[in-house]
């Protein structure tokens, strides 16, 4: 225990290539991958404030969240920006996170997922299924266990739209030229180069994986049917690769020019 812990005014994520540089050079810590793993926390001193150090994203990159003191917030923000200075560090807000966490994948709630989903029904049947083969009890249980005998009704998929118009949500889903669904969240993919959205794709009858991939998609956008790319899978790193640091991978169909200064 710290005695800090009730104390916290706020955090500062910080995230991309560069973070681990940033970080050591403000640390008394050592930000490995073996000394600091994924998912792991610890209470670091930056700048000689100590604050609780998160290996954590919400946007598919290496980077730590600082959890932080009101008193020390500013001192922090000010050391991390100095710190980060010559790799092209840059204040980011919400859209971006938006944006960046539709390609990646990584869910939401109250879009991607609600109280009338399941984990299954949103493609996070990982997260069950190690429950699932034991007896422990859960609320939910017996539903997951009907859906697995049963099967699903409808599917989170992500669709990348080549529309010229922003989406909003809500726009209607087409399978083989039929409603199916609707979207359910979207952000332009600056990294993909396209709309990406991500929406229920339904079927009273039954749905399977086949009946998913074996359709041929279109959005409706602001009265207007876009094809649609339909994939299951995050379509920005679905190896996980940058979270690991590993940025041996390029995913920019853009000029060199915009490729430089995304990587920043």
């Amino acid at each position: 225990s710290s005695g800090i812990n009730a104390e916290y005014g706020g955090m500062l994520s910080l995230q991309g290539p560069r973070s681990r540089d940033i970080l050591e050079k403000i640390c008394d810590a050592d930000f490995s991958n073996n000394a600091f793993p994924f998912s792991t926390h610890q209470l670091v001193t930056v700048a000689g404030h100590q604050v609780r150090a998160m290996r954590l994203t919400f946007v598919g990159e290496l980077g730590w969240e600082l959890h932080i003191p009101s008193e020390s917030l500013v001192a922090v923000y000010e050391a991390v920006m100095a710190a980060g200075g010559e790799f092209g560090i840059a204040d980011a807000g919400y859209r971006a996170i938006d944006a960046l966490s539709s390609e990646k994948g990584y869910k939401h709630w109250h879009e991607d997922v609600r109280p009338d989903t399941t984990p299954l029904e949103a493609g996070m049947a990982w997260l069950v299924n190690p429950k699932l083969k034991t007896d422990v009890d859960f609320l939910g249980r017996e539903a997951l266990l009907s859906q697995k005998k049963n099967g699903l009704k409808q599917r989170l998929v992500c669709l990348k739209v080549k529309s010229p118009v922003p989406m909003v949500t809500l726009e209607a889903i087409y399978r083989n030229d039929k409603v199916c669904g609707y979207v359910r969240r979207t952000a332009y993919g600056y990294s993909v180069g396209c709309n990406v959205a991500w929406g229920y794709v339904e079927n009273p009858a039954g749905l399977t994986l086949d009946w998913i991939r074996s359709g041929t998609y279109k959005v409706e956008c602001m009265g207007e049917l876009y094809d649609a790319e339909m994939t299951l899978a995050a379509p920005f790193d679905p190896k996980n690769l940058r979270v690991k640091g590993d940025y041996s991978e390029d995913y920019f169909p853009l000029s060199d020019t915009t490729k430089q200064s995304a990587h920043l």
